[in-house]
């Protein structure tokens, strides 16, 4: 071996054994001298406190602090003035180990290098006065006054590492409670010129942090674990954490905070975000009263969320909140459906005017650039906003563009279906919020729909080629440009309901919807189903029932009242055909009315009021008309011969004039109930024709077999029928024609109990055509022969004639004027 590595070797050995005995010589000294020491110790931590640290015990612990000298300090307590008024500890600790510089311990003085603080409380208490007994650290001390006995500088801890530490902030005036469970917190601590600069490693679980224990805690129950950097600028007074990663349970964050320890009470402001983060995550790491109403949504996707929270130590209220958060293309579901492929920008404030406080009533939640698709609907909105969350009001600019089938799955399938088209909204809403759901918008703006197809189910009424827009104006609804196509029918529509949102959420069926109506060709038989009973949709379990919407405009459109003006250009039922046609019609849930009814027909004119009761199978009807020079044939036509099938529209020529007043009951096909009108009918033929009528001629052929049946003409025929059921009273008729003169009275019976009276001169009228005296011709009219004859029912369902005698004549007469009183 060479000789200068020995003599190394020997001098290393050698500065190591001199280390060790001096080592040794330090600890028989601390030994030695363990209760000065402790004394020592004591008198250095208590210098700058107004109240008392107190230690049970101290050993030596060397190898914990080599090179320097380390003491473990058993049960250590630290208290305020105060302490027997409020009984909170400001520390509490089973072992409390000090690791001291050597050299200075030889030199008499202390000097802290490391403190290591194992199952221990630290409880930082503010009473509702504002007293802590953080007072327990003297403020500014006066350097000039120490004594010479006292340290020169006060103690630096370098070092720290504490386990099992309980740490409390629990201040009663400002209503907050921080509770940390730290498993693990250890740093080192450097001095530069002003204040102090930390690394630190942390892992705690946080069992409180309440900015205001009456909404509970933040990020409660969750393990937080990560590094921090803390500064602390003693010109200023304050405490910096620097931007770091902080996972918070099983989620990253980027964390940084300042406590402005200058201000009165302490300010602090805490910036916290994650780039990625479950909704349901994010929502369980905030307060109760905010996580309650948060967890009524929920994102498939993580989101961006960037929180500032601030305020200071005493403020009894909530702290400053503000919050950012990025959603792109998730499933949002919430309590009023699911909306696809949502995007937005949120920002939540409670402070959203400065000086009216950090409440719930402050508060606001602004949504920007908000996308997404709703039961197969795409829409956005630009911004939506909500404010006041004590009583939430909403408001935002919606706009939409789809394929009008996808309202089915909104609408439900007992109200209106779609099977084309398409619709384009733009609305503006303010609307309230219960339980974060839209509770009676007040809109404004556009809803156009265009090219659809649709069923009205209540009705059973399908609509093609349909169009329509709505404009909502303040609380009024204004339909323009509808154009409806029910077959044959072409509708053309305007229309307006006054207080329309008012009464759509409190009482629809007191709405009134104002028409204005016009049609080329009307085929009434198209919409007969508006003359029955609303009609359910059969229950399907392929779609759901109608929602909420769906119901309040199906009451809306059933049970309220609606008012048409109608201009018909040709209106056509069954075998009627009207032109010109004019109405006021009134529907509500009781039935139909009709006013003011003008129409042409046959060359005449037709006017007619009335109503519909809608009630059962069946619906009441009343009628009043007022026929004017109508043609007789055309009219029997169009209304099928009013049931007779021995009086056709064939057989009669001639103008009519009538005035109808009958009522009765029509089904929901829109024929009417046999047996079931009453009234009467006043009419006036003038110039009338009876062709080819056979009960005459059959007859006529023996009693008259020179003049001609086959054409009887009527310069004037009037007379009044009475509608019982399904008999037809004919008071005394006096018929003059081309043919014959006859007198006729009785009943007529649609079914059985027909009994008529004529009498028949056999005069020829032809014999008095020169006359010109009325009072002359009257007196001649029933001269000569007079055949008395009554028509009755025959057994093969025909009316038979027979001819009776004067004498059963007058009985007949008897009979027929008892039936009809007691028809009537």
């Amino acid at each position: 071996m060479p000789r200068w590595l020995k003599r190394s070797l020997q001098i290393f050995s050698g500065l190591i054994v001199l280390v060790i005995l001096a080592f040794a010589g330090i600890g028989l000294y601390v030994n030695a001298n363990k209760k000065e020491l402790l004394v020592s110790i004591t008198k250095e931590l208590n210098q700058n406190l107004n109240g008392t640290m107190t230690v049970e015990m101290m050993e030596p612990t060397f190898l914990k602090g080599f090179p320097g000298v380390s003491v473990s300090l058993k049960n250590v307590e630290m208290r305020d003035s105060s302490w027997k008024i409020h009984h909170h500890s400001l520390l509490t600790a089973r072992d409390f180990d000090i690791s001291v510089n050597t050299l200075a311990l030889l030199k008499g003085t202390i000097e802290i290098r490391k403190i290591t603080i194992t199952d221990a409380e630290v409880y930082l208490f503010t009473d509702s006065n504002g007293y802590s007994n953080t007072s327990i650290f003297k403020k500014n001390p006066d350097k000039s006054k120490k004594s010479k006995e006292e340290s020169a500088s006060p103690a630096e801890i370098r070092r720290f590492d504490l386990n099992n530490v309980r740490f409390i902030l629990d201040n009663r005036k400002g209503n907050k409670l921080f509770l940390f469970a730290v498993q693990d917190l250890s740093g080192k601590i450097d001095y530069p010129s002003d204040g102090w600069h930390a690394n630190i490693k942390l892992k705690t679980l946080v069992r409180s942090l309440a900015f205001n224990t009456k909404r509970g805690s933040f990020i409660k129950d969750k393990l937080l674990e990560g590094n921090m950097d803390a500064a602390y600028n003693g010109s200023t007074g304050i405490i910096e954490l620097k931007p770091n990663v902080l996972n918070i349970g099983d989620d990253p964050f980027m964390l940084s905070a300042k406590f402005n320890l200058s201000k009165d009470p302490v300010e602090f402001s805490i910036n916290v975000g994650a780039k990625k983060i479950m909704w349901r995550s994010a929502a369980a790491l905030l307060a109760p009263n905010i996580t309650s109403r948060l967890n009524m949504f929920d994102l498939d996707r993580p989101i961006a969320v960037h929180a500032i929270i601030s305020g200071n130590m005493g403020a009894g209220g909530d702290p400053s909140i503000l919050v950012k958060a990025a959603v792109r293309s998730s499933k949002l579901t919430n309590p009023g459906g699911t909306i696809d492929n949502c995007s937005f920008d949120g920002v939540f404030t409670n402070n959203f005017i400065n000086g009216k406080g950090l409440t719930d009533a402050n508060s606001a939640i602004k949504l920007y650039r908000f996308t997404g698709s709703y039961a197969g609907m795409p829409f956005s909105i630009d911004t939506a906003f909500i404010h006041n969350l004590d009583k939430p009001i909403a408001t935002g600019t919606f706009r939409s563009k789809f394929q009008v089938s996808s309202l089915n799955r909104v609408l439900g399938d007992d109200l209106i279906t779609f099977s084309k088209g398409t619709a384009d909204l733009k609305l503006h809403y303010t609307a309230d919020m219960v339980d974060l759901k839209l509770s009676k918008p007040v809109v404004t703006g556009v809803v156009s729909v265009k090219n659809a197809d649709l069923r009205y189910v209540p009705r059973n009424i399908n609509f093609k080629n349909t169009s329509i827009s709505l404009n909502f104006t303040g609380n009024d609804l204004f339909i323009n440009d509808i154009r409806l196509q029910s077959g044959k029918s072409v509708v053309l529509m305007e229309g307006s309901i006054k207080n329309f949102l008012n009464l759509y959420y409190s009482a629809p069926e007191k709405a009134v919807l104002k028409w204005q109506i016009h049609s080329p060709h009307l085929h009434l038989g198209e919409f007969i189903g508006f003359l029955g009973l609303r009609k359910s949709a059969p229950a399907s379990p392929a779609k759901s029932k109608s929602n909420n919407f769906a119901k309040q405009l199906g009451i809306m459109l059933e049970k309220g009242r609606v008012e048409m003006n109608v201009n018909v250009d040709q209106l056509h039922y069954k075998k009627f055909t009207g032109t010109n046609v004019t109405a006021a019609i009134f529907l509500s849930d009781a039935g139909i009315d009709l006013r003011n009814v003008s129409l042409k027909n046959g060359g005449g004119s037709v006017k007619l009021d009335g109503n519909i009761s809608q009630i059962g199978t069946s619906n009441r009807f009343a009628i009043n008309t007022t026929i004017a020079n109508v043609d007789m044939r055309n009219f029997f036509y169009s209304f099928d011969n009013f049931g007779s099938k021995t009086l056709t529209y064939k057989n009669l020529r001639g103008s009519f004039f009538s005035k109808v007043k009958v009522e009765g009951r029509i089904t929901d096909a829109g024929a009417v109930v046999p047996a079931s009108m009453n009234g009467s009918i006043i009419f006036d033929l003038k110039k009338g024709a009876l062709v080819d009528f056979d009960a005459i001629k059959n007859v006529g052929k023996f009693a008259f077999p020179f003049r001609d049946l086959d054409n009887i003409t009527f310069s004037n025929l009037n007379g009044k029928f009475d509608i019982r059921g399904d008999k037809m009273i004919i008071n005394p008729m006096f018929i003059n024609s081309s043919v014959l003169n006859m007198n006729v009275a009785g009943v007529y019976a649609i079914n059985k109990g027909t009994n008529i009276l004529l009498d028949v001169p056999l005069r020829n009228p032809k014999k008095d055509e020169d006359l010109t005296s009325k009072t002359e011709i009257k007196e001649r009219r029933m001269k000569g022969i007079v055949l008395h004859i009554l028509a009755t029912d025959g057994d093969d369902g025909k009316i038979k004639f027979k001819l009776i005698r004067k004498k059963d004549k007058e009985n007949k007469d008897k009979e027929i004027k008892d039936d009809k009183d007691s028809q009537e």
